[in-house]
């Protein structure tokens, strides 16, 4: 299991310390820790979803055919298909861990551009408001990265062809989702969702239960804060 890291206790302040941690410490060095403490976090999701079965093997997280297909899994696996149901599966969550690791890059610039009324929002916001702001300012280039790796990886299995073709003909139909018509978006919305949740489940963990603050920075700015 993923060790929550202590230098995340930034995400622990609470309202009243803004104003009163701030008192005897600047603001850049209360925003350089938090980005200190977002840069770590995003690093922890990254490495735990970037590897093998960090999503086929997490079933928080793991990627199953769109809810409207279901039926046509269970029809494969009636007439013997199993396998290639199960390779399909397999490799939509193959695809989404090999495009995890393009995160890393684009999280630690969002954290490096965070504004002080960003940080304050993260630093008094609810459980999950670091990863709110991540996915404010990542989303849209997160899935510019993903989408190129995840095609790539979908065109070893034969069957994304087949399985764009028929969920076309059923988004015609409203029995499948636009967003779930392609079946390298589906798996790329479906990564970011596993991103995110995994980032929230940290950041919660965090708020829970702080641990000591593992740099110099952090203990400066969150031991006055606690002051």
């Amino acid at each position: 299991m993923l060790r929550v890291p202590g230098y995340l206790v930034a995400f622990l302040v609470p309202a009243a310390v803004w104003a009163a941690g701030l008192a005897d410490i600047s603001n850049r060095d209360a925003i350089n820790g938090l980005k200190e403490a977002l840069t770590r976090g995003s690093h922890a999701a990254v490495a735990r979803l970037g590897v093998e079965n960090g999503f086929f093997g997490n079933d928080r997280v793991k990627i199953p055919l769109p809810p409207s297909l279901r039926r046509l899994e269970a029809v494969m696996r009636s007439i013997g298909m199993d396998r290639h149901a199960d390779e399909l599966v397999l490799r939509m969550n193959r695809a989404a861990e090999a495009a995890v690791p393009e995160a890393r890059t684009l999280l630690v610039d969002a954290a490096k551009k965070m504004s002080v009324q960003d940080a304050k929002g993260i630093l008094t916001g609810g459980d999950d408001a670091a990863t709110q702001y991540f996915k404010r300012t990542s989303s849209e280039p997160l899935v510019k990265r993903f989408q190129p790796i995840v095609k790539k990886a979908m065109q070893k299995v034969n069957l994304a062809e087949k399985y764009n073709e028929i969920a076309a003909s059923g988004a015609k139909l409203g029995l499948v989702k636009e967003e779930d018509a392609q079946l390298e978006d589906y798996v790329t919305r479906k990564a970011l969702d596993g991103l995110f949740l995994t980032i929230a489940e940290e950041e919660k963990k965090i708020r829970r239960d702080p641990a000591g603050a593992a740099s110099e920075i952090l203990r400066k700015v969150f031991g006055a804060a606690r002051n």
